[in-house]
């Protein structure tokens, strides 16, 4: 598989995930949760058991702005990098609201040529995890995974701005078999096999009101543990 073009450049910019704690008040997630619940959604993902709505930057210009100050204040410069509307449109954000979790997968973007930087992730609840492996993979977006009919259903229907599907982790970090203890603890929802040479670095417990950052190079899942329901702001950066 292909790797973005400009690595040493992505490379320089990574560091450990951070939590931010009590980033937004109070008043600001009220904000943000009434924004959610009168977004129009995207996608009703049945298979992935997820609902997404895109945040355009139309939708409360007003707490667009601090929004993107406040992330601002802490990754410094940076582009957005959520794709487009069907108008060609910025979106700010990806609200998801989970009833399961998601597998394993890297948001590394649909262009190779993009500096690629952080993630961030708005927790709107106390509700779920997010596991970051220290495995980095520096392709396209993509989900990971052992099921053969599943890679190749996307490579004879692929569609422009989807995921890739692909088992070549499998063969990139070695043959250590993942903790069992940890697979058991949080990650029951991903086949063990498809965890070949991962190795975990922080898992992350949600709560509302906090601003977790990560590289977009890392490899990452969320957690078998969710408390009924869960919904999160992911919004993705490049430089």
């Amino acid at each position: 598989m292909e790797d973005h073009k400009y690595l040493d450049k992505i490379k320089s910019n990574e560091s450990s995930p951070k939590v931010y704690k009590n980033f937004f008040s109070d008043k600001e997630l009220e904000d943000l949760i009434d924004l959610y619940q009168k977004l129009p959604v995207t996608v009703h993902n049945k298979n992935q058991n997820v609902i997404k709505k895109r945040w355009l930057k139309k939708f409360n210009e007003e707490i667009v702005k601090h929004f993107i100050k406040k992330l601002t204040s802490v990754l410094g410069s940076f582009k957005l990098d959520n794709l487009k509307s069907e108008d060609n449109e910025d979106i700010v954000g990806l609200f998801q609201e989970s009833f399961g979790p998601i597998g394993l997968h890297v948001d590394g973007g649909f262009n190779l040529d993009d500096i690629i930087y952080k993630q961030t992730l708005v927790p709107l609840d106390n509700n779920g995890e997010t596991v970051i492996f220290k495995n980095k993979f520096y392709g396209y977006s993509t989900n990971f995974t052992t099921d053969k009919n599943e890679i190749n259903e996307f490579q004879n229907q692929f569609t422009k701005g989807k995921n890739q599907r692909s088992n070549v982790h499998l063969s990139i970090y070695g043959d250590k078999e993942f903790d069992k203890n940890l697979h058991d603890q949080y990650l029951k929802h991903i086949d063990y096999d498809n965890l070949k040479g991962l190795e975990i670095e922080h898992v992350y417990q949600w709560k509302k009101g906090d601003l977790f950052v990560f590289d977009r190079t890392h490899l990452h899942s969320a957690s078998s543990n969710i408390n009924k329901k869960k919904i999160g702001l992911a919004t993705f950066t490049k430089k």
